[in-house]
């Protein structure tokens, strides 16, 4: 050690999964069930577990290179270290909207959230509010905000715990289909597959958190046994509570098409399950929960960001600066924050439309670069390689590719604009490619236990 600012290691497995959950926020489950439930025909949980199938591809691909490079960064190290470092270069360029963006979304959804419920308070105020709190909660440092989050985080699982409970009371009392077991949300010979693999790119986003607990690496004790458990973990919890909250929820309110409004779904499922308690437990536990995944977000981007600057991608004296006092990349979380005022302006659908481009493209290639780096360079051909480092992670980059494609025109015009940006600033970067990128050693990451 030479005594300049570290980050250090102190999160436990506990910590980064519920890091992860907390990004994830597995109450949105509900913010999409009206939409989703129209596009299954009333077939929603066997739609999240074809999503929980194609999640577990890329989760496995996370999984194995977190092992190979237990370095800050995510899917801009994997891809650097496995492809190359031009290609993981603009990963990480890419991967940056879903960080830098998510808190911005958070930060709408709480401002709209609490202006619905205390008008008097003008929404600007509330947005404004909401990003001094998650800014100081990332500021204080690594383990504050793993702390923070895993209290929020516990009141999202209990409210789907007891909505779950509710609703099993209610169809002992023969409400909804007055079974507690049936096989309609998970056969229907009148439903088309089609039908459930439409739907299947905007569950899969439900999922995101897995792949922001490695930007933690540099921050977990022992990151080569934690985080893959920590990443099939989170997949994992979170498939268990959406098929889980959507089965009752299909069960208990069984005639999706007497929505009045497939956006507010939810909130008629609440009042016919729960009543008033159970509505005004929602409108609580979502507030809590933009902040969780707010925190989750911020902390993950401005590491992403500290690792772009640590190697002079980005200006080190700024992107790669840590606080003495906190240990964290202070100018960074400053930095999410500004952009997280866009929630003044921006609406949420043009925040989505850079979180999507930028997730499936990112998940593309980080499955790809299991099959370059331990396929083809390590040479791990055997009948057991062939499977672990061929099959499986190409598997997983041709369904990521495929939804990637399957994106709207809104989402897939302002990614690639973003992309051809971060493409100019690459020519720039490296003397239109008479030079490699800076690239992160893995020895100079070694830092306190």
């Amino acid at each position: 050690m030479n005594g300049s600012p570290a980050l250090k290691r102190s999160l436990t497995l506990r910590h980064v999964i519920l890091f992860g959950i907390a990004f994830m926020a597995p109450i949105t489950v509900f913010t999409t069930y009206g939409i989703a439930i129209e596009s299954t025909h009333g077939m929603i949980p066997v739609a999240y577990m074809i999503a929980l199938m194609v999640m577990l591809f890329t989760a496995y691909s996370y999984g194995k290179m977190v092992q190979e490079f237990p370095i800050t960064g995510s899917a801009y190290t994997f891809v650097q270290k496995g492809i190359s470092p031009s290609l993981g270069f603009l990963v990480g360029w890419v991967i940056l909207l879903d960080y830098l963006f998510s808190p911005m979304i958070s930060a709408l959804l709480f401002g709209i959230f609490v202006n619905a419920y205390l008008p008097a308070i003008p929404i600007g105020v509330c947005i404004l509010s909401f990003i001094v709190i998650v800014t100081a909660i990332n500021i204080f440092g690594i383990k504050i905000a793993a702390n923070v989050n895993a209290l929020l985080v516990f009141f999202q699982i209990l409210f789907i715990v007891v909505f779950c409970i509710l609703c099993f009371k209610g169809l002992l009392e023969e409400k909804g289909t007055g079974e507690l077991f049936t096989s309609a949300p998970f056969f229907d010979p009148d439903v088309k597959f089609s039908n459930l693999l439409a739907v299947v790119p905007l569950l899969c986003f439900s999922f995101l958190g897995f792949d922001a607990i490695t930007t933690l690496s540099e921050e977990t004790k022992d990151p080569k046994r934690v985080m893959p458990k920590a990443i099939y973990g989170i997949v994992l919890i979170g498939g268990v509570l959406f098929v889980a909250s959507t089965y009752f929820a299909q069960s208990i309110f069984p005639n999706f098409s007497a929505f009045k409004d497939p956006e507010s779904a939810a909130v008629e499922i609440f009042m016919y399950a729960g009543g008033n308690f159970l509505n005004a437990f929602f409108l609580s536990v979502t507030v809590t929960a933009a902040i969780a995944s707010a925190v989750a977000s911020g902390g993950s981007g401005a590491r992403i960001l500290y690792a772009m600057g640590r190697e002079n991608i980005l200006p080190n004296k700024i992107f790669g600066h840590l606080s003495a006092k906190f240990q964290t990349p202070v100018y960074n979380i400053l930095i999410i924050a500004v952009i997280a005022m866009s929630a003044l302006f921006l609406s949420i659908e043009t925040a989505t439309s850079f979180i999507n481009f930028g997730a499936l493209f990112a998940f593309t290639f980080v499955n790809l670069s299991v099959f370059v780096h331990y396929f083809i360079r390590k040479k791990q051909r055997s009948i057991k390689g062939l499977l672990l480092y061929m099959l499986i992670p190409l598997m997983g980059a041709a369904t990521t590719a495929l939804f990637w494609t399957k994106l709207d025109i809104h989402s897939m015009t302002l990614g690639s604009i973003w992309l051809l940006i971060g493409f100019g600033y690459l020519l720039h970067l490296t003397k239109m490619f008479k030079q490699r990128p800076p690239e992160l050693h893995f020895e100079e990451t070694e830092y306190e236990m």
